[in-house]
């Protein structure tokens, strides 16, 4: 996507987030997960919180698995799933109740989805249950928000344009804590051993302005501006842009583009 080229905001939001969030972001986090925790030739693998799948589908395309499936709770997701890969099982289900046996798979995965869950000791349980002997997980969670330099600017100017409640499900995406913290718990779930890495990616989006208006179009914070007329909403959408992009250092506003580091925790387990 060119520098000058604006986003089309003519479809649902699985199918903005699967157009425009997993090429700029989630597909940069899946492929080092995978390369992180590289499955071999004959494993089967578990997707858990899988959205539209991009996870499983690159290990799908890898061609080392026996099995994969993706596992998710929203049905307009796994939709969009279904169509990118029929190779890949993909189950509706919950994290916290995985539908399947104990020892049924040799890896398990999760991308930037257990800050969401109510609880998380238990969605790590969960892994170690249907994990067979000397299985493996690895999953990844954004770290602090303030980490993220553009993610931080934007709360910030939702807070001031919206008010202070408007945030909160953009900084619920983020934890506050440490790796240290992530080890406890999933030591404390039954994994035996467990490496976890901060690590640091640098994304890239058109504009602030696209950034912007993918966030408050297509994620559930579309719902602040859903009782907003058009012109209204994209008076806001502009403002809120143009006040986030004045909290940033200009060098990640370089060529009208909108460069920046986002950092997340990275964690690699295995049991004996």
């Amino acid at each position: 996507m060119s520098a000058h080229e604006h986003w089309q905001m003519d479809a649902s939001a699985p199918e903005l987030y699967e157009r425009y969030l997993v090429p700029a972001i989630t597909s940069l986090w899946a492929n080092d997960l995978l390369d992180r925790i590289s499955p071999k030739r004959g494993e089967s693998v578990l997707d858990i919180a899988c959205g539209t799948g991009i996870v499983a589908r690159l290990i799908e395309q890898r061609g080392q698995s026996a099995r994969v499936v993706g596992l998710d709770l929203n049905t307009a997701m796994l939709a969009i799933a279904r169509t990118k890969s029929a190779k890949v099982e993909w189950i509706e289900g919950s994290a916290l109740d995985l539908p399947f046996a104990a020892d049924s798979f040799n890896v398990v995965l999760c991308q930037l989805g257990l800050q969401f869950f109510p609880d998380r000791l238990l969605a790590l349980k969960e892994m170690v249950r249907v994990l067979k002997p000397a299985g493996r997980a690895g999953f990844s969670v954004y770290s602090a928000i303030e980490r993220t330099p553009a993610a931080y600017a934007f709360v910030q100017a939702l807070d001031k344009c919206l008010g202070e409640e408007a945030s909160r499900t953009k900084r619920s995406e983020h934890l506050s804590c440490d790796a240290e913290e992530i080890a406890n718990w999933t030591k404390q779930a039954g994994f035996d051993f467990v490496d976890v890495a901060a690590v640091t990616k640098q994304i890239e989006f058109p504009s602030m302005l696209d950034y912007v208006r993918f966030q408050l179009t297509a994620t559930p914070m579309a719902g602040l501006l859903k009782d907003k007329g058009a012109p209204k909403r994209e008076r806001l959408i502009t403002s809120i842009s143009d006040d986030a992009a004045s909290r940033l250092d200009h060098s990640m506003l370089a060529g009208g583009k909108l460069t920046f580091p986002q950092q997340s925790f990275v964690a690699i387990a295995s049991l004996h």
